[in-house]
């Protein structure tokens, strides 16, 4: 039994502690994410977040800053509000956040992910990738950085 789930894993693509990602619906072609395997939920930083109607939907739109350190580059983003949850943070503080769905993509997987929108301006990477969104789909590498390389667009859908 041991065999067969060291050898399933060993079929998983391997990600390190960050790593580039990009959100193709969201016009973002690539984005350093940090790999946070104690965060339940996954984060995009966000601001400026204002809802909208398009037809019978809701939406949002909002702008990022998709350069770490760098706030001199700012996308405008549009997506379909799927929810709005409380999320605690790594300090435990509670904040009612939008929650988007998109795809999302690591080196040539491309996974639908949900992502809660908050300013992360404070923090060092613009986008946080959670548990929920890697649902035992990778092997982390907590020791290693950057091993998928740059997104692929044409990725598979896993």
């Amino acid at each position: 039994m041991t065999e067969t789930v060291i050898e399933n894993s060993l079929d998983k693509p391997r990600l390190g502690w960050r790593e580039w990602a990009a959100l193709p619906e969201l016009n973002i072609s690539e984005i350093k994410a940090k790999i946070d395997t104690g965060a339940r939920s996954s984060a995009l930083h966000a601001f400026a977040i204002e809802p909208y109607r398009k037809g019978h939907q809701h939406w949002l739109m909002f702008a990022i800053h998709p350069v770490q350190k760098d706030s001199s580059v700012v996308l405008e983003c549009h997506a379909p509000i799927k929810d709005r949850r409380m999320v605690s943070d790594s300090g435990g503080h509670k904040q009612r956040r939008y929650v988007i769905e998109t795809p999302l993509v690591l080196g040539h997987s491309m996974i639908m992910a949900e992502m809660t929108l908050t300013n992360r301006d404070s923090m060092l990477f613009r986008m946080l990738i959670g548990r929920t969104a890697m649902n035992n789909r990778f092997i982390i590498e907590p020791s290693a950085s950057f091993l998928l390389g740059k997104p692929c667009f044409d990725a598979d859908k896993n």
